[in-house]
């Protein structure tokens, strides 16, 4: 039954992740990947939440499940891999950097909320 939750958040998160990406890519015109920098600090954040709140169950269905497919590590790691080969250097070392931290700080700030609760 687990692997049903997961299977159920995931087909949320993965066409959760395509339209929000798609969605911030048209407001932003931008070699930056707004939208993958987005989703995985949205993403961090819910999950830092629900690490405080959430059952089992919850957690699989919403953490494993839906954040797992709306954030994405290999979007993030192929995107800074094409801004550097394109030249945008700058641009790649903020993605490389700023991505993570920005996750980390949102993981903490949802789990701080949760703790609120």
């Amino acid at each position: 039954m687990n692997w049903l939750l997961v299977a159920l958040g995931a087909a949320v998160g993965a066409p959760l992740r395509h339209l929000t990406d798609r969605a911030v890519r048209a407001r932003h015109d931008s070699v930056f990947p707004w939208g993958t920098f987005t989703v995985n600090v949205v993403g961090s954040f819910a999950l830092g939440l629900l690490t405080g709140v959430a059952s089992a169950q919850a957690h699989l269905l919403l953490g494993t499940g839906l954040c797992g497919a709306l954030t994405t590590y290999s979007t993030f790691s192929y995107e800074t891999l094409k801004l550097y080969e394109g030249g945008a250097k700058g641009y790649a070392v903020l993605n490389a950097v700023g991505g993570p931290a920005a996750g980390l700080g949102a993981v903490w700030l949802g789990a701080e909320a949760a703790g609120l609760l």
